[in-house]
């Protein structure tokens, strides 16, 4: 299974963007999850949701963005609403199948 993110941008503060994460397979058994790396700091957890549907999220996200999942169109989306500078980064999509793929990223910028 291949994945590809998109959806990335520039976007003002306060603002919002939607990113998809298109399966090349099936993701209905699969938990799938988006991260993102900042410049010079490491990878991390934004958002996982489990192949029946719960979300999980991290603290700095909650509140103002929303993982969800379409198993029939095989993609994960993450709605992003008020939207900070310190959400400026590359985001990554996984999934884990038989093995854990990454997708490419997707660069999200956030202006003041």
């Amino acid at each position: 299974v291949q994945l590809q993110a998109f959806g990335g941008g520039l976007v003002q503060a306060g603002g919002s963007l939607r990113l998809s994460c298109a399966a090349s397979g099936s993701i209905f058994s699969s938990n799938m999850g988006w991260y993102r790396q900042a410049p010079g700091k490491q990878r991390e957890l934004v958002a996982v949701i489990a192949p029946g549907g719960s979300p999980n999220y991290a603290d700095s996200v909650k509140g103002r963005f929303t993982i969800s999942r379409d198993n029939a169109k095989n993609t994960v989306y993450l709605q992003m609403n008020s939207l900070k500078l310190e959400d400026t980064a590359v985001y990554l999509c996984y999934g884990r199948f038989d093995r854990g793929v990454w997708g490419q990223g997707t660069l999200v910028t956030v202006s003041s």
